[in-house]
Protein backbone atom coordinates (compact mmCIF):
# COMPACT_ATOMS: atom_id res chain seq x y z
CA UNK A 1 0.00 0.00 0.00
CA UNK A 2 1.31 3.25 -1.15
CA UNK A 3 0.40 6.60 1.57
CA UNK A 4 0.21 10.00 0.08
CA UNK A 5 -0.34 13.61 1.92
CA UNK A 6 -3.16 16.00 1.21
CA UNK A 7 -1.95 19.46 2.25
CA UNK A 8 -4.36 22.28 2.37
CA UNK A 9 -2.21 24.44 4.39
CA UNK A 10 -5.25 25.15 7.00
CA UNK A 11 -4.62 28.01 9.48
CA UNK A 12 -5.41 27.18 13.11
CA UNK A 13 -6.69 28.98 15.48
CA UNK A 14 -4.75 31.69 17.01
CA UNK A 15 -2.14 31.26 13.91
CA UNK A 16 -1.54 32.82 11.01
CA UNK A 17 -0.43 32.15 7.15
CA UNK A 18 2.88 32.43 7.35
CA UNK A 19 2.88 29.65 10.52
CA UNK A 20 0.33 27.57 8.23
CA UNK A 21 3.12 27.64 5.72
CA UNK A 22 5.89 26.58 7.31
CA UNK A 23 3.92 24.04 9.12
CA UNK A 24 3.40 22.71 5.41
CA UNK A 25 7.25 22.68 5.37
CA UNK A 26 7.61 20.37 8.15
CA UNK A 27 4.79 18.00 7.03
CA UNK A 28 7.02 18.01 3.77
CA UNK A 29 9.95 17.35 5.24
CA UNK A 30 8.39 14.69 7.33
CA UNK A 31 6.63 12.98 4.68
CA UNK A 32 9.87 12.78 2.86
CA UNK A 33 11.72 10.94 5.29
CA UNK A 34 8.49 8.66 6.37
CA UNK A 35 8.29 7.31 3.03
CA UNK A 36 5.02 8.50 1.52
CA UNK A 37 4.42 8.49 -2.36
CA UNK A 38 3.59 11.99 -2.97
CA UNK A 39 2.88 14.99 -1.24
CA UNK A 40 -0.15 17.10 -2.93
CA UNK A 41 -1.07 20.97 -2.40
CA UNK A 42 -4.90 22.13 -2.84
CA UNK A 43 -5.58 25.58 -4.26
CA UNK A 44 -8.49 27.72 -2.35
CA UNK A 45 -9.45 31.02 -2.56
CA UNK A 46 -11.57 33.74 -0.25
CA UNK A 47 -11.15 32.05 2.94
CA UNK A 48 -9.50 32.68 6.46
CA UNK A 49 -8.83 28.93 7.27
CA UNK A 50 -6.23 27.96 4.47
CA UNK A 51 -2.93 29.64 2.74
CA UNK A 52 -2.71 27.47 -0.27
CA UNK A 53 -3.55 29.78 -2.49
CA UNK A 54 -1.50 28.91 -5.15
CA UNK A 55 0.43 25.43 -5.57
CA UNK A 56 2.57 25.94 -7.93
CA UNK A 57 4.34 28.45 -6.09
CA UNK A 58 4.31 25.97 -2.97
CA UNK A 59 5.33 23.34 -4.77
CA UNK A 60 8.77 25.12 -5.85
CA UNK A 61 9.54 25.91 -2.08
CA UNK A 62 8.73 22.28 -1.05
CA UNK A 63 10.41 20.41 -3.84
CA UNK A 64 13.66 22.05 -2.85
CA UNK A 65 13.21 21.37 1.00
CA UNK A 66 12.33 17.14 0.20
CA UNK A 67 14.56 14.68 -1.70
CA UNK A 68 12.83 11.83 -2.64
CA UNK A 69 8.81 12.44 -2.01
CA UNK A 70 6.77 13.57 -4.93
CA UNK A 71 5.51 17.27 -5.26
CA UNK A 72 2.33 18.46 -6.65
CA UNK A 73 -1.04 19.91 -6.62
CA UNK A 74 -4.15 18.35 -5.60
CA UNK A 75 -5.00 20.58 -7.42
CA UNK A 76 -4.53 23.11 -10.01
CA UNK A 77 -8.50 24.16 -10.60
CA UNK A 78 -7.43 24.63 -14.25
CA UNK A 79 -10.92 27.03 -15.26
CA UNK A 80 -9.16 29.82 -12.76
CA UNK A 81 -6.37 30.22 -14.99
CA UNK A 82 -4.88 30.54 -18.62
CA UNK A 83 -4.06 26.82 -20.06
CA UNK A 84 -0.21 28.05 -21.23
CA UNK A 85 0.39 29.46 -17.93
CA UNK A 86 -0.55 26.12 -16.26
CA UNK A 87 1.41 24.41 -18.67
CA UNK A 88 4.57 26.46 -18.35
CA UNK A 89 4.19 26.98 -14.23
CA UNK A 90 4.61 22.86 -14.02
CA UNK A 91 7.12 22.38 -17.11
CA UNK A 92 9.19 24.77 -15.37
CA UNK A 93 9.06 22.77 -12.06
CA UNK A 94 9.68 19.70 -14.10
CA UNK A 95 12.59 21.03 -15.06
CA UNK A 96 13.88 22.10 -12.09
CA UNK A 97 12.69 18.92 -10.20
CA UNK A 98 12.47 16.17 -13.31
CA UNK A 99 10.82 12.85 -11.85
CA UNK A 100 9.46 14.33 -8.59
CA UNK A 101 6.49 16.75 -10.11
CA UNK A 102 2.46 16.28 -10.19
CA UNK A 103 0.24 17.99 -11.83
CA UNK A 104 -3.03 17.30 -10.53
CA UNK A 105 -6.46 19.25 -12.25
CA UNK A 106 -9.76 20.00 -11.22
CA UNK A 107 -13.34 21.97 -12.59
CA UNK A 108 -14.57 23.34 -9.48
CA UNK A 109 -13.65 26.91 -8.54
CA UNK A 110 -11.72 26.22 -5.33
CA UNK A 111 -14.22 29.43 -3.71
CA UNK A 112 -17.08 30.44 -4.86
CA UNK A 113 -18.16 32.02 -8.30
CA UNK A 114 -17.56 35.26 -7.45
CA UNK A 115 -14.33 34.61 -6.95
CA UNK A 116 -13.55 32.43 -9.69
CA UNK A 117 -15.06 34.98 -11.83
CA UNK A 118 -12.39 37.95 -10.60
CA UNK A 119 -9.55 35.16 -11.23
CA UNK A 120 -10.00 34.38 -14.56
CA UNK A 121 -12.77 36.98 -16.39
CA UNK A 122 -13.22 34.74 -19.24
CA UNK A 123 -14.19 31.85 -17.04
CA UNK A 124 -17.96 31.08 -18.30
CA UNK A 125 -18.27 28.15 -16.08
CA UNK A 126 -19.19 25.34 -19.24
CA UNK A 127 -18.22 22.43 -19.16
CA UNK A 128 -16.76 22.69 -22.66
CA UNK A 129 -14.14 24.83 -21.98
CA UNK A 130 -12.93 22.63 -19.42
CA UNK A 131 -12.65 20.01 -21.83
CA UNK A 132 -10.89 21.76 -24.75
CA UNK A 133 -8.27 23.40 -21.60
CA UNK A 134 -7.89 19.33 -20.78
CA UNK A 135 -6.73 18.77 -24.41
CA UNK A 136 -4.84 22.20 -24.38
CA UNK A 137 -3.12 21.55 -21.41
CA UNK A 138 -2.08 17.44 -22.54
CA UNK A 139 -0.55 18.80 -26.03
CA UNK A 140 1.76 21.74 -24.83
CA UNK A 141 2.48 19.05 -21.63
CA UNK A 142 3.92 17.02 -24.39
CA UNK A 143 4.63 18.90 -27.36
CA UNK A 144 2.04 17.32 -29.29
CA UNK A 145 0.72 19.32 -32.25
CA UNK A 146 -2.27 19.06 -34.30
CA UNK A 147 -2.74 20.97 -38.10
CA UNK A 148 -4.51 23.97 -37.37
CA UNK A 149 -4.18 24.18 -33.62
CA UNK A 150 -2.82 26.71 -31.17
CA UNK A 151 0.26 24.59 -30.40
CA UNK A 152 1.16 25.30 -34.14
CA UNK A 153 2.10 28.77 -33.29
CA UNK A 154 2.67 28.94 -29.34
CA UNK A 155 5.28 26.68 -27.12
CA UNK A 156 4.63 25.91 -23.64
CA UNK A 157 8.76 26.79 -22.32
CA UNK A 158 11.06 25.53 -21.10
CA UNK A 159 10.89 22.66 -23.56
CA UNK A 160 12.16 19.53 -21.83
CA UNK A 161 12.14 16.11 -22.19
CA UNK A 162 10.09 14.70 -19.09
CA UNK A 163 6.41 15.68 -18.45
CA UNK A 164 4.75 16.20 -15.40
CA UNK A 165 2.45 13.06 -14.22
CA UNK A 166 -0.74 14.51 -15.24
CA UNK A 167 -3.95 13.31 -12.77
CA UNK A 168 -7.63 14.34 -12.62
CA UNK A 169 -9.18 14.98 -9.53
CA UNK A 170 -13.04 14.31 -9.24
CA UNK A 171 -15.84 13.46 -6.48
CA UNK A 172 -17.98 12.11 -8.85
CA UNK A 173 -18.30 9.69 -12.01
CA UNK A 174 -18.04 12.40 -14.51
CA UNK A 175 -14.86 13.98 -14.68
CA UNK A 176 -13.58 9.97 -13.88
CA UNK A 177 -15.28 9.45 -17.53
CA UNK A 178 -12.95 12.64 -18.61
CA UNK A 179 -10.24 10.85 -16.80
CA UNK A 180 -10.90 7.63 -18.84
CA UNK A 181 -11.14 9.29 -22.13
CA UNK A 182 -7.80 11.45 -22.23
CA UNK A 183 -5.78 8.76 -20.86
CA UNK A 184 -5.38 10.36 -17.38
CA UNK A 185 -4.75 8.88 -14.00
CA UNK A 186 -7.51 9.58 -11.49
CA UNK A 187 -7.73 10.81 -7.37
CA UNK A 188 -11.23 10.23 -6.70
CA UNK A 189 -12.33 12.81 -3.20
CA UNK A 190 -14.09 10.22 -0.85
CA UNK A 191 -13.06 13.14 1.57
CA UNK A 192 -16.02 15.37 0.07
CA UNK A 193 -18.34 12.80 -1.71
CA UNK A 194 -18.16 9.35 0.07
CA UNK A 195 -20.76 7.86 -2.17
CA UNK A 196 -20.33 6.14 -5.80
CA UNK A 197 -16.83 6.78 -5.47
CA UNK A 198 -15.97 2.50 -6.47
CA UNK A 199 -18.21 2.58 -9.50
CA UNK A 200 -17.09 5.92 -10.61
CA UNK A 201 -13.20 4.44 -10.30
CA UNK A 202 -14.37 0.84 -12.17
CA UNK A 203 -16.41 2.93 -14.52
CA UNK A 204 -12.74 5.09 -15.13
CA UNK A 205 -11.09 1.82 -15.57
CA UNK A 206 -13.65 0.24 -17.99
CA UNK A 207 -13.13 3.14 -20.35
CA UNK A 208 -9.58 4.03 -20.17
CA UNK A 209 -7.84 4.87 -23.51
CA UNK A 210 -4.22 4.85 -23.32
CA UNK A 211 -2.43 8.16 -23.79
CA UNK A 212 1.10 9.92 -24.19
CA UNK A 213 1.08 10.70 -20.38
CA UNK A 214 -0.66 6.72 -19.14
CA UNK A 215 -0.42 3.68 -20.72
CA UNK A 216 -2.97 1.60 -18.17
CA UNK A 217 -5.33 2.89 -16.24
CA UNK A 218 -4.04 4.65 -12.53
CA UNK A 219 -6.01 5.69 -9.22
CA UNK A 220 -5.85 7.24 -5.30
CA UNK A 221 -8.90 7.70 -2.99
CA UNK A 222 -8.38 10.67 -0.99
CA UNK A 223 -9.38 10.75 2.55
CA UNK A 224 -9.77 12.50 5.87
CA UNK A 225 -7.77 10.79 8.67
CA UNK A 226 -7.22 11.18 12.77
CA UNK A 227 -4.64 8.42 13.79
CA UNK A 228 -3.53 8.96 17.74
CA UNK A 229 -1.86 7.08 19.84
CA UNK A 230 -5.28 6.26 21.93
CA UNK A 231 -8.64 6.09 21.43
CA UNK A 232 -9.86 8.83 23.71
CA UNK A 233 -7.54 11.22 21.72
CA UNK A 234 -8.71 10.02 18.13
CA UNK A 235 -12.43 10.66 19.40
CA UNK A 236 -11.56 14.16 20.29
CA UNK A 237 -9.89 14.84 16.82
CA UNK A 238 -12.94 13.06 15.11
CA UNK A 239 -15.38 15.40 17.40
CA UNK A 240 -13.45 18.52 15.99
CA UNK A 241 -13.76 17.56 12.14
CA UNK A 242 -17.48 16.76 12.63
CA UNK A 243 -17.91 19.92 13.83
CA UNK A 244 -16.23 21.68 10.92
CA UNK A 245 -18.18 19.98 8.76
CA UNK A 246 -21.03 20.77 9.66
CA UNK A 247 -20.08 23.89 9.95
CA UNK A 248 -19.10 23.50 5.86
CA UNK A 249 -22.62 22.74 5.45
CA UNK A 250 -23.89 26.35 6.84
CA UNK A 251 -21.55 28.15 5.35
CA UNK A 252 -19.35 28.88 7.63
CA UNK A 253 -15.77 27.93 6.28
CA UNK A 254 -13.73 29.88 8.47
CA UNK A 255 -14.34 27.69 11.86
CA UNK A 256 -11.45 26.11 13.47
CA UNK A 257 -12.12 25.49 17.16
CA UNK A 258 -10.23 23.40 19.86
CA UNK A 259 -12.04 20.16 21.46
CA UNK A 260 -12.56 22.09 24.49
CA UNK A 261 -14.89 24.86 22.91
CA UNK A 262 -17.00 21.68 21.24
CA UNK A 263 -17.14 18.91 23.79
CA UNK A 264 -20.26 20.22 25.30
CA UNK A 265 -22.87 21.29 22.03
CA UNK A 266 -25.68 19.64 22.33
CA UNK A 267 -27.01 18.77 18.26
CA UNK A 268 -29.74 18.66 17.36
CA UNK A 269 -31.75 15.64 15.72
CA UNK A 270 -31.04 17.19 11.83
CA UNK A 271 -27.47 17.82 13.07
CA UNK A 272 -26.84 14.33 14.25
CA UNK A 273 -27.98 13.06 11.28
CA UNK A 274 -25.67 15.36 9.33
CA UNK A 275 -22.67 14.42 11.29
CA UNK A 276 -23.81 10.69 10.33
CA UNK A 277 -24.05 11.00 6.91
CA UNK A 278 -20.69 12.94 7.19
CA UNK A 279 -18.66 10.33 9.12
CA UNK A 280 -17.65 8.37 5.74
CA UNK A 281 -15.21 11.19 4.80
CA UNK A 282 -13.07 10.37 7.54
CA UNK A 283 -11.50 7.35 9.44
CA UNK A 284 -10.00 7.81 12.76
CA UNK A 285 -9.04 5.84 15.45
CA UNK A 286 -5.51 4.35 16.79
CA UNK A 287 -3.47 2.54 14.15
CA UNK A 288 -4.59 -0.92 13.99
CA UNK A 289 -8.09 0.49 14.05
CA UNK A 290 -7.02 3.18 11.24
CA UNK A 291 -5.28 0.22 9.28
CA UNK A 292 -7.95 -1.98 9.01
CA UNK A 293 -10.24 0.44 7.41
CA UNK A 294 -7.82 2.09 5.29
CA UNK A 295 -7.24 -0.99 4.28
CA UNK A 296 -10.75 -1.94 3.52
CA UNK A 297 -10.83 1.30 1.61
CA UNK A 298 -8.63 0.99 -0.75
CA UNK A 299 -10.00 -2.84 -1.45
CA UNK A 300 -13.40 -1.60 -1.91
CA UNK A 301 -12.13 0.91 -4.70
CA UNK A 302 -9.42 -1.61 -5.66
CA UNK A 303 -6.37 0.34 -5.44
CA UNK A 304 -2.74 0.67 -4.17
CA UNK A 305 -2.54 4.40 -3.19
CA UNK A 306 -4.27 6.40 -0.47
CA UNK A 307 -4.07 10.12 -0.44
CA UNK A 308 -4.50 11.28 3.32
CA UNK A 309 -5.70 14.73 4.77
CA UNK A 310 -5.33 15.57 8.00
CA UNK A 311 -6.23 18.80 9.87
CA UNK A 312 -5.60 19.16 13.39
CA UNK A 313 -5.95 22.06 16.19
CA UNK A 314 -2.73 21.02 17.39
CA UNK A 315 0.17 20.59 14.85
CA UNK A 316 2.05 18.28 16.58
CA UNK A 317 -1.44 15.89 16.74
CA UNK A 318 -0.95 16.24 12.67
CA UNK A 319 2.39 15.33 12.56
CA UNK A 320 1.85 12.32 15.15
CA UNK A 321 -1.02 10.81 12.79
CA UNK A 322 0.97 10.83 9.99
CA UNK A 323 3.73 9.14 11.78
CA UNK A 324 1.68 6.69 13.04
CA UNK A 325 0.15 5.82 9.77
CA UNK A 326 3.68 5.50 8.48
CA UNK A 327 4.54 2.88 11.18
CA UNK A 328 1.12 1.28 10.57
CA UNK A 329 1.76 0.41 7.14
CA UNK A 330 5.87 -0.34 7.39
CA UNK A 331 6.55 2.84 4.96
CA UNK A 332 9.76 3.27 3.80
CA UNK A 333 11.01 -0.30 4.34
Amino acid sequence: MKLSVLDQSPIRNGSNAMEALQESVQLARLADKLGYTRYWLSEHHNTNSLAGASPEILIARLAAETERIRIGSGGVMLPNHSTLKVAENFRLLEALYPGRIDLGIGRAPGGDRITAHILNPSNTFDPKEFVQQVVDLQAWLTDKITPGSMQEKVKAIPVIPSSPDLWMLTSSGESGLLAAHFGIALSFAHFIYPVGGPQAVAKYRQQFRPSEHLAAPQASVGIFVYCADTEEKAAELEAVMDYRLLSFEKGKYDVFPTYEEIKDIEYTAEELARIRANSGRRIAGTPPQVKARLEQLAADYEVDELVIATITQNHADRLRSYELLAEAFQLGR
